[in-house]
This record gives structure tokens, C-alpha cells and sequence, in this order.
């Protein structure tokens, strides 16, 4: 009786699953990352909002989304402890996703602060060669060469860290229906 009773549960334990769809982030025809029900997202939309959340479905070119609100709140001990105050649910279709990346960082902005040394290297660049054709004993050929290096250098400063992966020419976001017809 006990042998008949483990064959029939053996028999009747069979489990079934429902695929699930999923996305592939490609790189010049290469996977390098798959995003599957379950699993967090960070991306910034075609209409600007950064998302940072956990993937609760992707069905029919929609991803669903629940992001989480996390607060640290002070105790009267003096410390802290970390509390879920939120969550909110959002969708969108896959084609929404404009990059993926963190958001700008609020700290030292390298980009920022090469654009900014960019347009002083430019400026006085302009100005060197104002110098140059009002007054040619005056003109200093070596702050010439250093605007212009510095108006260089901060070109290539401002490059660095732009926008993260931006889905186009070089990223491609695929959507794998997975769900029988």
C-alpha cells in the first residue's frame, strides 16, 4: 500500500508553467542583458522619467512596473531605520524606453564641468586672437595654445558620461513573445 501510494504521488505532482515574455537589450546584434518578470529595471523614458523599479509582467509590449518608495526615518535613539512608505504601479511599451542608466548623480559633474571648460578655453581663444589683430605687441602666443588646449580638454570632459545606453543605432531593445497563440 505504501509503494502504491509514493508511485501515484509521483505521477500526479507533474507541474506546468506559463512562459513568461521577456526583452533582450542588444548591443551591434549581441545580447547583453535580458529583463524577465521579476527582475529590477533602471531606465529614463522617451518623455524624460527615470524609473527604477521591479518588473512585475511584461505582457503584449507592455511592461509593468511597481516602483517602491523608501524613506530613512530617524528614532529617538538617534538613528535610523529604513521604511517602505510607497509604491506606485506604472506600464509602458517597451518602445518608451529611450536609455538605460542611472540618473545624474547630484555630487561633481565631469560633463558639466567640461562644457564649462570648454566655453572659457573657446572664449579666450577668441580673445587671444582679438589681441592678435588689435595689437601684435601685446599677444601671447603661449595663451593661445593654452586656451586652446583647455577648450580641447574640456571638449573630451564633457563627452564622458553622457546619457547612458541610448537605444538606437548602437542598443536595441527586442521584445520576445513567448505566450502561445
Amino acid at each position: 500500500m505504501k509503494m502504491l501510494f509514493a508511485v501515484l504521488m509521483m505521477l500526479s505532482t507533474a507541474g506546468f508553467a506559463q512562459p513568461s515574455d521577456f526583452l533582450i537589450l542588444k548591443k551591434n546584434k549581441k545580447p547583453i542583458q535580458y529583463f524577465y518578470a521579476g527582475s529590477q529595471i533602471q531606465f529614463m523614458s522617451t518623455n524624460g522619467a527615470y524609473r527604477d523599479a521591479l518588473i512585475n509582467q511584461i505582457k503584449n509590449d507592455t511592461i509593468y512596473l511597481q516602483e517602491f518608495l523608501v524613506q530613512r526615518l530617524p528614532t529617538t535613539f538617534g538613528s535610523y531605520f529604513i521604511d517602505t512608505v510607497g509604491s506606485f504601479r506604472y506600464s509602458y511599451h517597451y518602445n518608451q524606453v529611450g536609455s538605460f542608466g542611472k540618473a545624474q548623480k547630484k555630487g561633481f559633474n565631469l560633463s558639466g564641468s567640461g562644457a564649462a571648460l570648454m566655453g572659457g578655453g573657446t572664449l579666450l581663444t577668441l580673445a587671444s586672437a582679438v589681441s592678435y589683430v588689435a595689437d601684435k605687441e601685446k599677444f601671447s602666443p603661449q595663451l593661445l595654445i593654452a586656451s586652446a588646449g583647455l577648450a580641447t580638454a574640456g571638449y573630451f570632459m564633457s563627452r564622458t558620461g553622457r546619457k547612458g545606453m541610448v537605444i538606437g543605432k548602437k542598443y536595441k531593445l527586442q521584445y520576445m513573445n513567448m505566450t502561445n497563440k
